[in-house]
């Protein structure tokens, strides 16, 4: 395919340079402000230096904010018969729609994972869209990590809250993780080790094991251990389940927000 990714900030430049490494489609960056393509990469920096109808893909990969302005621009640029791609957070297919015409339209939640090619993403299609479509276009998201199916925009809304938003909850647990274990007497780098280690040695263990979290929370909790006097600390009176629940539900009520 022949792919125009408009934009390339943080989140459209990681996922351009996990599929540089492994696809065979042929990309072209529309953005004034990019540097440091990957080889192979094609770039424009105005809509007039486009041709009409090249693209089987554009990848909409700007601030929500910008789409109204910007996108109408490079329209011009979609085959017939070609699909608009938004990478964009709270804007719907509705309004994608309001700008665009009646299209194929595909809303792509990603999360920063998938910059090391461990992303998380979810994809909703409007029914526009063909399975061919939907084939191709999950099988370049994945390989950004893995891509969850989804049949509703809101369904896109709870990933948001899971997933989408969910690298920003870790890495905070993991500043106060390390903070926690800086004010135990450890060095800054020892306890970044000691806790990034714990954390990934953990989810690892975690995914190649059939037992529940909860089997395997309790197979290292001895009675009367040191384990148990720390989860007691963590889990008193519900707190950390509480806290979770709110952190998600904030955020999917934001998600729904801003549409």
């Amino acid at each position: 395919m022949n792919i125009l990714l408009i934009g390339c900030g943080k989140m459209g430049g990681a996922m351009l340079r996990q599929w540089i490494k492994q696809d065979a489609n042929q990309f072209t960056v529309a953005d004034p402000g990019a540097t440091d393509l990957p080889d192979g990469v094609t770039h424009v920096t105005k809509t007039t230096d486009l041709p009409s109808a090249a693209f089987d893909v554009i990848v909409i990969a700007i601030k929500p904010q910008m789409i109204a302005d910007l996108l109408p621009g490079y329209a011009h640029a979609l085959k017939p018969g070609g699909c608009f791609v938004s990478i964009a957070a709270g804007f719907s297919v509705g309004a994608l729609t309001d700008i665009v015409g009646q299209a194929a339209i595909i809303r792509v939640m990603p999360n920063l994972a998938a910059m090391v090619g461990m992303g998380v993403s979810g994809l909703y299609a409007n029914d526009a869209c063909t399975p061919q479509q939907i084939t191709d276009v999950t099988a370049f998201i994945a390989e950004t990590g893995r891509c969850v199916p989804l049949k509703s925009e809101d369904e896109i809304d709870r990933l948001t809250a899971i997933s989408g938003s969910g690298p920003g909850y870790v890495f905070e647990v993991m500043r106060t993780y390390v903070a926690a274990a800086e004010e135990l007497g450890f060095d800054h780098d020892t306890a970044r080790a000691l806790v990034f280690d714990t954390i990934t040695g953990t989810v690892e263990a975690a995914r190649q094991s059939d037992a529940s979290l909860e089997e395997l929370r309790n197979s290292v909790t001895s009675k009367n251990g040191t384990t148990e006097a720390g989860l007691n600390a963590l889990m008193r009176d519900g707190q950390l389940d509480a806290l979770f629940r709110d952190t998600v539900q904030a955020a999917y009520r934001r998600a729904t927000e801003l549409k």
